[in-house]
């Protein structure tokens, strides 16, 4: 197979799964309208970090060589795990966003239940989880921004998480 070959069949493959997973995220969103259920937050920063990913991978893709094109054009799994990365990358930040460890005007600022009693039931837990939100709408704004920026630059998360080890995440 040619260098042209693979990029046309990595490019397809990206095509079909970035319209599969922003599906998978519109319907989720669309599910939860039409149910009345609170919107799952943690589903729409996996969501756009995984958009984030195949956004990141689709701009890189000419700068591969012979040996990654190769690896992707043959494996589906392979073109899957960079967007998943991008994904738990989100997820990860998410959760530095909800705990303080990021903060700043530029991050998103959470409403959230406080926990019932000094030590936290499996309930104020499960609340935590379902019933905290981004405060405004820019905050939730600046979350998806934020879970996509998550997916496409893979060193975002891991500079936060080495800064926060050092004290200074920020």
């Amino acid at each position: 197979m040619t260098r042209c070959e693979q990029l046309l069949t990595i490019t397809k493959r990206l095509v079909l799964m970035t319209a599969c997973a922003l599906g998978l995220v519109v319907a989720l969103f669309g599910f939860t309208l039409i149910r009345g259920d609170r919107f799952m937050v943690s589903w729409a920063c996996f969501g756009c970090g995984l958009l984030g990913g195949f956004v990141s991978i689709q701009q890189r893709l000419k700068k591969f060589g012979n040996e990654d094109l190769e690896l992707l054009s043959r494996s589906w799994f392979q073109v899957l795990l960079i967007p998943v990365y991008g994904g738990i990358f989100a997820l990860v930040l998410y959760v530095g966003f909800l705990s303080k460890l990021v903060d700043g005007s530029l991050f998103p600022q959470f409403s959230s239940t406080p926990f019932s009693t000094p030590i936290p039931t499996t309930e104020d837990i499960r609340n935590f989880f379902s019933q905290t939100y981004p405060s405004t709408g820019p905050d939730l704004a600046k979350l998806l921004f934020w879970s996509f920026v998550a997916g496409f630059s893979e060193r975002f998360v891991p500079q936060i998480l080495s800064q926060s080890e050092k004290g200074g995440a920020k």
